[in-house]
């Protein structure tokens, strides 16, 4: 039996909880490529998809089936036809498709059946549900293509999967729709997740791909070292990105699964990622922490930089008070936050308090206080702090002061190497001067400020 560390996984387990809160009852759709599966990554995802399921999450799965299809038409001495990231589906390629996709609705059913102890399933009771919840058409002849059997949904009934996620089952859908006629027709992966989310008007549609997620674009194509993910993508961005690449061919192209993504949230869904399966627990990386470890696109930023409200106070007492207790900021009361509540400037990310500060002005001095400056540990090394001393420098200049001051014991380096300068604390306006803890011993910074708008 593994042994439990409680100064580190009851912090752990706290920093999670507002997620759980915020996500029990929404809706996910996620979309776990069929390469996920080929590469043995059916379990453990099963295992992560049964923890959302336990905490209250609603969840549509969509397979894919891209490899095994085209094992199976190996097998039968049928070559895979693609154009346009679309296969060209004939009747035998129609034929491995439903092969391919019973064999795999068999293995996902297996997997969430599963109960051994001393595992994540362990007491996990998950029901799937599947059926003919989609009507498709075909996709027709595309600049002299003619894609036969291979379709594109035309309509989902999402009240019926609504039902069924409601009583706590997991809908599994496969990438196959019928005509009214009841012809079959092969479909995407990403077309079914995508349209199913629209229809549910899902809180989140999740692409488990073979691409670790969008990379950043740097203004600088010089610039040393391999570009990172992009964590986070606003729509319009997105579609800026999409107009400047190449119309995509296949999974690994970046505008493959970011099509979708933006189609997705443009139909309503607040949010899409793009998350690497390679990456054992992606799902709930990107879920659970601040950045995540994927890409995700939403229609605005969810990370805004403002002037707190009465609905922070919470946030702000839970992020400084570790701080407080190791002594490195000197211990506020509620009482007296919520008075003082207009001084503060917070860093909120989707519903968290992730940093603060407050500004304390002496206008007789023409200088101001900024105090409680607090940045979560997630997020340290992140430039969120010198956000916050940007905006705080702003409201002093709009205050019309010609400096600000901090008094620190352990930061000191921090606050030189921005600007600050230190100075003997009988330089403190008289007013502070005279509540300034000569036992505590704190060292005065001072920053002058430029009349200059900062960009």
């Amino acid at each position: 039996m593994s042994l439990v560390f409680p100064h580190t996984f009851v912090p752990w387990f706290r920093s999670v909880a507002p997620y759980i809160h915020a996500y029990r009852g929404k809706t996910f759709v996620v979309a776990l490529a069929g390469e996920a599966i080929a590469a043995g990554k059916l379990n453990t995802f099963v295992q992560d998809l049964s923890i959302l399921h336990a905490m209250g999450i609603k969840l549509v799965l969509v397979h894919g089936f891209r490899p095994q299809v085209n094992e199976q038409l190996a097998a039968k001495g049928h070559v895979s036809r693609f154009a346009h990231g679309i296969r060209i589906t004939d009747a035998v390629a129609l034929d491995c498709a439903q092969e391919a996709a019973g064999q795999l609705r068999f293995e996902i059913e297996a997997a969430f059946s599963q109960g051994l102890p001393n595992t994540p399933m362990a007491n996990a009771t998950v029901r799937v549900v599947s059926g003919n919840f989609l009507t498709a058409r075909p996709v027709g002849i595309v600049d002299g293509v003619d894609f036969m059997l291979s379709g594109l949904v035309r309509r989902v009934d999402g009240a019926a999967i609504r039902r069924a996620i409601d009583i706590g089952a997991l809908v599994l859908l496969s990438p196959f729709g019928f005509s009214p006629t009841g012809e079959a027709f092969n479909l995407t992966m990403e077309d079914v997740a995508t349209a199913t989310a629209i229809a549910l008007q899902a809180d989140k549609l999740v692409f488990m791909t073979e691409v670790p997620g969008i990379p950043e674009q740097r203004d600088d194509p010089d610039a040393e070292g391999e570009a990172g993910i992009d964590t986070e993508l606003a729509v319009a961005d997105a579609k800026h990105m999409l107009a400047e690449m190449p119309p995509p061919q296949q999974p690994s192209d970046p505008a493959f699964y970011l099509q979708h993504c933006v189609k997705a949230c443009e139909g309503g869904v607040e949010r899409s990622h793009i998350l690497p399966f390679a990456t054992d627990g992606a799902l709930l990386l990107e879920i659970f922490t601040h950045d995540g470890i994927g890409t995700m696109v939403v229609d605005e930023k969810l990370e805004s930089l403002r002037e707190a409200t009465a609905d922070d106070v919470g946030g702000i007492l839970q992020l400084i008070e570790p701080f407080e207790r190791d002594g490195t900021l000197v211990r506020r009361e509620r009482n007296e936050i919520e008075r003082d509540l207009a001084n503060y400037t917070v860093i909120e990310h989707d519903g968290v308090i992730f940093g603060c500060a407050a500004l304390y002005p002496y206008p007789e001095a023409r200088t101001g206080e900024m105090a409680a400056l607090t940045i979560s540990p997630h997020v340290q090394g992140q430039g969120d702090g010198e956000r916050i001393l940007k905006r705080v420098e702003q409201r002093a200049r709009s205050a019309g002061l010609d400096s600000i001051f901090v008094l620190t014991t352990r930061t000191m380096h921090w606050f030189i190497k921005r600007g600050f300068v230190q100075v003997d604390p009988d330089w403190l306006p008289e007013a502070r001067k005279r509540k300034y803890n000569w036992d505590r011993r704190s060292q005065v910074l001072v920053k002058k400020l430029n009349k200059e708008m900062s960009r």
